[in-house]
């Protein structure tokens, strides 16, 4: 089973230390380049997301802190191998959009609101699909952002490894 111990040592995995490169709108407070001040990201928790941290000193048990708070369990239902899945989304993407990759897959109206509805048509959906078929919009959200040709190589490495992982979930 995922727990969250796990799903965060996968995910951190996939974040890096202290970075503060102006080109990255998320290392900004005001969430682009040149608003606010230039604070960076690490572990990947963002200046854009949490303007009010000092992020260069934030520790690992702060930033384990953060995403069990803000970002694990949003949504209940989820598959063995989804759970981690989601979570990974949510904090690459924001909730939002992780909420609408999984109405996508699921079939539900993509409001970015998970209710009712979204709920009883994911459990009508066979698990398998809809993590194919959300990890599948996920990578066409990827291919539709701007600086794909230059971070595309590793969000399409960090899908195939999720792939991976999902197998072994299952």
């Amino acid at each position: 089973m995922i727990d969250f111990d796990l799903a965060f040592d996968r995910l951190i995995d996939h974040e890096g230390g202290f970075t503060a490169k102006p080109e990255d709108d998320g290392n900004w407070t005001g969430g682009k380049q040149g608003r606010g001040e230039l604070r960076g990201t690490k572990f990947g928790i963002s200046a854009a997301a949490y303007p009010h941290l000092n992020i260069r000193s934030l520790t690992l048990d702060e930033a384990r802190a953060i995403y069990r708070r803000d970002y694990w369990g949003a949504v209940h239902g989820l598959s063995n191998a989804m759970r981690f899945q989601f979570f990974d989304a949510a904090v690459n993407h924001g909730h939002g959009n992780a909420i609408r990759f999984l109405q996508r897959a699921v079939g539900a109206a993509d409001d970015g609101a998970w209710g009712p509805v979204s709920e009883s048509m994911l459990a009508r959906v066979e698990p398998a699909d809809v993590l194919l078929r959300f990890l599948g919009h996920r990578l066409r959200f990827f291919t539709k952002l701007q600086r794909f040709n230059e971070f595309g190589r590793g969000w399409s490495e960090r899908i195939a490894g999720n792939l991976l992982l999902a197998a072994e979930d299952n």
